[in-house]
């Protein structure tokens, strides 16, 4: 949207992928502990899946991430391109931009729980994850909300949604990667990525922090604001 304000040209195929790499590896790094605990789990959940989703909680983990990928990659593979002219739809972005505004506030009213989230919850929030290829509809929004919705507490729904973004994320990438990769302007790829390394890693934690304190639904009105914003004032 700000770029068909200010007339901000294509910034390239292989800029944006570099752009998702600095997002990944924030991701990566904020939740370090976790990541190398499903890396050091993956022989464990191959030699005894039945047993190790019973026992072994990073194992499990490591399956339900697996679950939730899923669909998304499904939906991802069969709807790219169409998700893809919608971002070219100013109007269709704001009414997503809508939508994700009433998931945020329908978080306003839910209390924690505790429930462990299940392969069936992981295939729900994996399918979050799916719509959310919809430009306007929050990722994190969309899966942390459907969590929350779901009885699953803050700390567990910031980090389940974070840790399916990072093969999400990846599968993007190289998705996009058989388009081609054009030309690269170094200068502007090192700021770009050191830009977006940082920037999503201050976001992340800002985001995890506010999920926790419950006050998730304060993004909502900015959504919403801007979702109305883009269908009244764009064309």
């Amino acid at each position: 949207m700000a770029g068909h304000l200010i007339g901000l040209p294509s910034t390239g195929l292989i800029f944006e992928l570099l752009l998702h790499l600095a997002t990944l590896v924030a991701v990566i790094y904020y939740y370090r502990v976790d990541v190398t605990g499903l890396i050091k789990a993956i022989p464990r959940a191959v030699t005894s899946p039945r047993t190790r989703y019973t026992e072994d909680p990073e194992a499990r983990l490591g399956m339900l991430v697996v679950i939730a990928t899923l669909p998304t990659a499904v939906m991802g593979l069969l709807f790219k391109d169409h998700f893809e002219r919608l971002a070219q739809q100013t109007q269709a972005v704001g009414i997503a931009l809508i939508i994700t505004a009433c998931f945020l506030l329908a978080t306003h009213w839910i209390r924690p729980k505790e429930r462990e989230i299940n392969a069936l919850m992981a295939i729900a929030i994996g399918l979050a994850q799916g719509l959310a290829i919809t430009p306007g509809i929050s990722r994190s929004g969309a899966t942390i909300a459907l969590a929350l919705l779901l009885g699953v507490s803050t700390l567990n729904a910031a980090r389940f949604s974070f840790l399916i973004s990072i093969p999400a994320i990846a599968g993007a990438a190289i998705l996009k990667l058989k388009d081609g990769l054009g030309d690269l302007n170094l200068v502007a790829a090192m700021i770009g990525f050191s830009v977006a390394l940082i920037s999503g890693y201050l976001a992340l934690s800002w985001l995890v922090a506010l999920v926790q304190a419950r006050r998730f639904a304060a993004f909502a009105p900015y959504c919403a604001a801007v979702g109305l914003s883009a269908i009244v004032l764009l064309p």
